[in-house]
């Protein structure tokens, strides 16, 4: 009971974020990518909800996994970003199949697995340990280019407030040292 009430209380805490966040969001969407930037992005279109509770990190036969229509859709993002000004120097994802393959897909022999970016949509009593490890690991991040990190609704929301759909994107930026939400990227 008692982690039940954190988790509500947790995911209340995140409604009022993105109150907060999207009236910029909203001003911003159209926001230039800049070098130093961070791009989170919710894997490609992956049908249905959640997992099997079975999954297998090492199996993709356990998870949701992309549809044909999304790994189209993960090589169309990719040329999203080779048209930018702005080189995606840094590809980080998920341990998930469906954000390994959007990365592989989008951004070839460019992904490196983070775990504290997998999902814990099954698991909501770690999102504040997870989340914690997540943004310990974008403050760590220094880079000329774009890092792209490959990822799920529930920690792009958890880090930015906002609910992104497949393959959607929220840019931030760094202003007075902290990470902000600068713009979207539809898909």
């Amino acid at each position: 009971m008692k982690a039940h009430r954190h988790a509500i209380s947790y995911f209340v805490s995140m409604v009022m974020v993105w109150a907060s966040v999207q009236p910029v969001l909203a001003q911003a969407h159209g926001a230039a990518l800049m070098p130093g930037s961070v791009v989170l992005m919710r894997h490609a279109l992956a049908p249905g909800v959640g997992d099997p509770e079975n999954v297998d990190l090492n199996d993709c036969r356990t998870q949701r996994n992309l549809s044909e229509e999304g790994r189209a859709q993960a090589k169309r993002i990719g040329q999203f970003f080779r048209q930018q000004t702005v080189p995606v120097t840094a590809v980080w994802s998920s341990q998930w199949c469906r954000t390994r393959e959007t990365a592989d897909l989008a951004f070839p022999a460019l992904r490196i697995d983070q775990q504290a970016f997998n999902s814990f949509f099954g698991a909501p009593d770690a999102a504040p340990v997870q989340t914690s490890e997540a943004r310990a690991l974008l403050e760590a991040w220094r880079g000329d280019g774009l890092l792209v990190v490959v990822t799920h609704q529930v920690n792009i929301t958890a880090l930015t407030g906002v609910v992104p759909a497949s393959g959607e994107a929220v840019v931030l930026r760094r202003q007075a040292g902290q990470w902000v939400a600068a713009g979207r990227i539809s898909p």
